[in-house]
């Protein structure tokens, strides 16, 4: 037997280890975007994906990105959630997506033309009691179409962590 392991060790180990490689490649592949974008959250937003919530909400001139803490009462995640937002309404003012860019990719839906055009959107900052708004306008009709398809993108990717208004 210790002849056939040491044998079954050297002579096939190419073949075991591609197969160990495709094993961990269809693993890694079969995790879903909306998998990928919750893992990563973290490393971009300060607060807890399972303990909050994102909702998209489009409107004739932009749109409303909230995030909102699914327990009132969690008053860390809720300040986290104002920081975080209050930081990202100034670097989107500025075309500064970069926190998007690095979660859900550079080519996202949407995203270069708000960056390109941000002199023509106008992004507010609210805070709410259980978290945080903000509020993107704009009378450009190219812009508000790549407002949409960004929520549209966002909402897909957040997956079970977001939804719609």
């Amino acid at each position: 037997m210790n002849g056939s392991l040491r044998s079954f060790s050297y002579s096939h180990w190419p073949q075991w280890a591609a197969i160990l490689m495709s094993i961990i490649s269809a693993t890694v592949f079969a995790e879903t975007q909306q998998e990928r974008v919750h893992q990563m959250a973290h490393g971009v937003m300060p607060f807890d994906m399972s303990q909050t919530v994102h909702i998209f909400k489009m409107t004739e001139s932009g749109g409303v990105q909230k995030v909102v803490a699914k327990d009132p009462a969690a008053t860390d995640q809720i300040a986290l959630i104002q920081q975080h937002l209050q930081h990202e309404a100034e670097g989107f003012q500025q075309g500064d997506y970069s926190d998007p860019a690095q979660l859900h990719g550079a080519d996202m839906p949407g995203l270069k033309d708000l960056q390109a055009g941000a002199s023509r959107i106008t992004v507010s900052y609210a805070a709410l009691p259980s978290g945080a708004e903000i509020t993107f306008e704009t009378t450009d009709p190219h812009l508000l179409t790549a407002l949409h398809r960004w929520f549209g993108a966002q909402l897909h990717e957040h997956g079970a962590d977001a939804r719609s208004e």
